[in-house]
């Protein structure tokens, strides 16, 4: 999902595609320290405590995991689309 969001920007500006993806790769890098400090994702069709959710920049959403010591990055979401097939 992150790759699509960067080959997308990148039709329409190469610079802007570049910052993306770069901060986009700093926020799950950042998980390794301190995961649990996002809140969870509460939806009604979702399981509670199943996903925490973590905003990047204006419209990203990441979705992730955490079983053991592991995070697991399961969704990189534009919220300017429709994203109901989470749901």
């Amino acid at each position: 999902m992150l790759g699509e969001h960067v080959r997308f920007l990148a039709k329409v500006n190469m610079a802007a595609s570049e910052k993306l993806k770069n901060r986009l790769i700093e926020a799950i890098r950042s998980l390794a320290t301190m995961p649990e400090r996002y809140p969870f994702l509460e939806e009604e069709h979702i399981p509670s405590n199943k996903y925490h959710k973590l905003f990047v920049e204006k419209w990203f959403l990441i979705l992730y995991q955490i079983r053991d010591d592991t995070v697991y990055v399961d969704y990189v979401v534009d919220c300017r689309q429709d994203y109901r097939f989470l749901l």
